[in-house]
């Protein structure tokens, strides 16, 4: 996880959290967040917008996701997801990342693996929450409740 850039010269009006436009993976929890954010933060893919933001090379849009405030502050990664939380009130998962050492660090390993494995998590969210993120199901619950009734009945 790459956190060297953590400032842009070129601040948006309202927060903007740039993605990878062409990850299935990406575009399905994109759609979950900006359902809960839209009012309070923008989401626009990377291949739209980089040449926005000149005083960031494009292979770090390419690394992981990026949330840009107003102030031209730069969030990388999960902790995009996590201030992305903030503006919704919630800020303790942030305040977890830039306070705790062992959090930043799991999260960070967490993000890497599913980045480098998109599409299986992709399936996976698909198979646990269904293919519609306007509307998600709860399948694993259903199929939690198969193994328990399983279990049981061996």
């Amino acid at each position: 996880m790459s956190n060297e850039i953590n400032k842009t010269n070129y601040p948006p009006n309202k927060p903007i959290l740039i993605w990878d436009g062409e990850c299935k993976f990406c575009k399905w929890w994109k759609t979950r967040w900006e359902l809960k954010t839209s009012e309070f933060v923008e989401f626009k893919p990377y291949q739209k917008v980089a040449k926005e933001f000149p005083d960031i090379p494009i292979d770090e849009f390419k690394k992981a996701s990026r949330l840009i405030d107003e102030k031209g502050n730069i969030y990388s990664g999960p902790d995009s997801a996590y201030k992305i939380k903030e503006y919704t009130g919630d800020s303790k998962w942030h305040l977890w990342y830039i306070n705790y050492t062992w959090f930043k660090s799991l999260s960070n390993s967490a993000y890497n693996h599913i980045a480098k494995n998109r599409n299986f998590y992709y399936k996976a969210t698909v198979f646990l929450f269904g293919s519609e993120p306007e509307k998600p199901k709860i399948y694993w619950f259903y199929y939690l409740l198969i193994i328990i009734l399983i279990s049981i009945s061996i």
